[in-house]
């Protein structure tokens, strides 16, 4: 029961799996409108406005990394562990 379950799974994954990939652009439905524009927008926003990401989701990175060979400052609260 259990080699019939795992073939039929083994044999169903990539099939599952090969559907996932889109292979066509993305294109408006026809009949189907673009979403509104919002309260302060002068303009109903396009596909590629929609597709595109903000500045939020992809920031850049602000903190600087310590090298290994740099020298640690020194850190006033590492205290030894109290008894």
């Amino acid at each position: 029961m259990k080699r019939r379950l795992l073939a039929m799974l083994a044999l169903s994954l990539p099939m599952a799996l090969g559907g996932c990939g889109a292979r066509e652009a993305l294109v408006q439905p026809k009949g189907k409108p673009m979403p509104v524009a919002a309260y302060a927008a002068q303009k109903p926003p396009s596909a590629e406005d929609l597709l595109a990401a903000p500045m939020q989701t992809r920031p850049a990175r602000s903190d600087d990394l310590i090298e290994s060979s740099e020298e640690r400052r020194s850190d006033e609260f590492e205290l030894p562990p109290p008894n």
